[in-house]
């Protein structure tokens, strides 16, 4: 498993999405078992590398991990969400799911506001670029890293043949603009079609569809506003 190096607001926005959207419901891939938060979800660096995972310690959750809490089993069982300390190692031992996932929304809302605000600040005071949040819901191209994953930036799966999931591609709009050559046709170095692809739990809670002004974007799954609905989303699979 390579370093994780997804940004922590792309990670924590996509959690909560998650959470609503039902997560941690019953699992198609192990209905029989309660769904520990975090660890059964795309948020976690290991989701799919679960026959040889990565060291925890290089999570980007750890950040929110208590220093010395970092040693634990599995740290991020040990995120304080509150003034009152609960943990998910607490509230396992202590509350029902539902209590435990409304503390674990209040954390993250929370979290992510105060994520927000800085950045804002940030940007505001001159210090710097926009962090790496600035674009949180732009897919990632599937071949466009070192290692293939799925097109949520804030999930870690590794992309696989036979892992199921939903494949998107996309193709640039016709433009005027478009780079020409000496004759006047379109330059051979224009792009050609880009994939994607959303992992099976992500597809069942996202589709991707092209902005014409920030590229191929993530877009929630509602039931009053279906994803399919986009005339510019070409799929495959």
């Amino acid at each position: 498993m390579h370093k994780d190096e997804r940004d922590a607001l792309e990670v924590l926005k996509f959690e909560l999405e998650f959470l609503e959207k039902g997560g941690y419901g019953r699992s198609p891939r192990e209905p029989w078992r309660f769904q520990f938060i975090f660890e059964d979800s795309p948020t976690c660096m290991n989701y799919d590398s679960k026959g040889d995972p990565g060291p925890c310690s290089e999570c980007v959750l750890m950040q929110f991990v208590p220093p010395e809490s970092r040693g634990e089993k599995i740290p991020c069982r040990h995120i304080r969400f509150n003034a009152e300390g609960e943990t998910l190692d607490s509230l396992y031992r202590n509350a029902d799911q539902y209590e435990t996932e409304k503390i674990l929304e209040n954390w993250l809302r929370t979290t992510i506001a105060r994520l927000e605000e800085e950045r804002k600040a940030h940007r505001e005071d001159g210090n710097g670029t926009p962090g790496p949040g600035a674009n949180v819901n732009k897919g990632d191209a599937l071949f466009h890293s070192l290692h293939p994953k799925c097109a949520n930036p804030a999930c870690a799966t590794a992309f696989h043949w036979l892992a199921g999931g939903k494949f998107f591609r996309f193709r640039p709009e016709p433009s005027v603009s478009q780079p020409k050559d000496k004759d006047g046709q379109p330059s051979a170095m224009t792009p050609g079609v880009t994939h994607y692809w959303l992992c099976e739990r992500c597809s069942q809670v996202f589709a991707l569809i092209y902005d014409e002004n920030q590229g191929v974007m993530l877009k929630l799954l509602r039931p009053e506003l279906p994803a399919a609905e986009s005339p510019k989303q070409l799929t495959v699979g």
